[in-house]
């Protein structure tokens, strides 16, 4: 399985159920308390654990390192932070692949 697979798999799918039935709101729930990736429209990037979100995709994370730039970490923060669903770009479950 490569990368790309591994970070949508959800599980096997029942036999009424296609790929193109599951919801994007489902592949987030799925990665509550999972590391994620998430990219913002600042070209700021964040990885954490995905503690918790909402319809708006407003998220919480624990454990974030914030990223400024290619692989450039800037900041680490220990508690948890909120994200605006209007400013994120892109969700990657699983967090940042390791180069």
């Amino acid at each position: 399985m490569t990368r790309a697979q591994q970070c949508f798999y959800l599980g096997p799918l029942t036999t009424n159920m296609s790929l193109l039935e599951i919801l994007p709101l489902e592949i987030i729930d799925k990665t509550i308390n999972q590391p994620i990736w998430i990219m913002l429209t600042s070209n700021r990037e964040f990885t954490g654990t995905l503690v918790g979100f909402d319809d708006f995709v407003n998220v919480v994370l624990e454990d974030v390192v914030e990223y400024e730039g290619v692989d450039k970490p800037i900041k680490t923060h220990s508690g948890r932070m909120l994200l605006s669903g209007n400013n994120i770009t892109m969700l990657v479950p699983g967090g940042k692949p390791s180069n």
